[in-house]
């Protein structure tokens, strides 16, 4: 009789533990269960710790809430221009109405995968194979569009899809490698062009410039240099005006000056200038001058007409000109402050002497318009 009791109480006992254990449901957090009641749809169970009626009441496997992730094969879709290309796709969706899910569908994750099949063969077959390339922003929207207004109903939301990979044929992908490679070399070959074409144009914009900058280098020094002649002219005259040569001293250095015509080894023939007469003419002028008292040329006298010797004459300067110094002030003219105009200044014009008619001493002098007969 102790035996029976004792088994009857352990019976007892694990039919307790069996009813607290059906009874008593803990819901983890983004989770949500589907309780029956005799086979009939009874409530949706939240996160949380729940009592159900030991066997009356059924908890349906536990439905994850949160966002998922699923990736679907390659798929082979026929474009526009009859080529066959893989699409792989991946869809991000999330279970909005577990009740819905568990009693609308079978299965949703198949669902969705025959469904998006669908829906992308029907966009990708009315484009060409360049424009399913280039254009996957408007196939995931599109697919997106329809698989969310269709697993709507489901108590699905489709939030986002993505093509992963468009796998074109062998031999497309070769003459698009081609294709690809040939427009790199013809953009090679622009820039190429174009950074040359930069490069002379530089290249020339220097050379101009530096041409010009030479330009006005060379002008600025010429005009420096003509300055300068200039200032130096205007300072001779200005000596020569201060100092006021005779045409003694002008016939002078123009017979100085005839034997460097002559220099150099490359002169075969000298040309005797047609003033030359005129030169020498004035020179034994001087020379032939009587010494002040009005007799005559010594040239004429003789022996016995010579008269006494007496003190010999000082010899009558060339020029007579003032004392002239250099000073730190003529190192530094000022042209403004020159009171003698060079156009004053007039050099005796021996061309207007016969160079033909014979010398003689007893001519008069010539009258003379320059500063030396002042």
């Amino acid at each position: 009789m102790d035996l029976a009791v004792i088994v009857l109480l352990a019976v007892l006992v694990v039919l307790v533990v069996i009813i607290l254990v059906r009874s008593v449901r803990i819901v983890p957090q983004a989770r949500a269960g589907i309780v029956e009641r005799l086979g009939k749809y009874q409530s949706t169970l939240s996160p949380g710790l729940h009592f159900l009626i030991p066997f009356v009441d059924r908890l349906l496997p536990l439905i994850d809430l949160r966002e998922q992730v699923q990736s679907f094969p390659a798929q082979s879709v026929i474009t526009e221009d009859n080529l066959v290309v893989g699409i792989d796709t991946v869809v991000y969706f999330q279970v909005t109405d577990p009740r819905a899910a568990t009693y609308e569908i079978v299965d949703y994750i198949q669902a969705a995968d025959q469904l998006t099949s669908a829906t992308l063969r029907n966009v990708v077959g009315g484009l060409n194979l360049e424009e399913a390339l280039t254009s996957r922003d408007k196939i995931n929207a599109e697919l997106r569009g329809v698989l969310d207004s269709t697993t709507g109903r489901w108590g699905i939301r489709v939030s986002r899809v993505d093509i992963k990979e468009i796998t074109p044929p062998p031999s497309i992908q070769d003459s698009m490698e081609k294709q690809m490679r040939a427009e790199r070399e013809r953009r090679a070959v622009i820039l190429t062009a174009e950074g040359d074409k930069q490069s002379r144009i530089l290249m020339a914009e220097g050379q101009r410039q530096a041409a010009i900058l030479s330009a006005e280098g060379e002008a600025k020094a010429a005009i420096l240099r003509a300055d300068g002649e200039a200032q130096a002219i205007r300072k001779v005259f200005d000596s020569i005006h201060r100092a006021r040569p005779t045409q003694k001293l002008l016939a002078y250095q123009y017979i100085q000056t005839l034997p460097k015509v002559a220099e150099g080894s490359a002169n075969k023939v000298w040309m005797i200038p047609a003033e030359l007469g005129d030169a020498l003419r004035g020179v034994g002028e001087f020379l032939s001058r009587p010494d002040g008292d009005g007799q005559g040329p010594r040239g004429t006298w003789s022996d016995a007409d010579e008269p006494e010797p007496g003190p010999e004459p000082a010899d009558e300067p060339l020029v007579t000109p003032e004392e002239v110094r250099v000073t730190e002030e003529d190192l530094q003219p000022n042209l403004e402050r020159t009171t003698v105009d060079p156009d004053e200044f007039t050099i005796p014009r021996p061309s207007s002497i016969d160079p033909e008619a014979p010398v003689r001493l007893d001519d008069p002098m010539p009258p003379q318009d320059g500063p030396g007969s002042r």
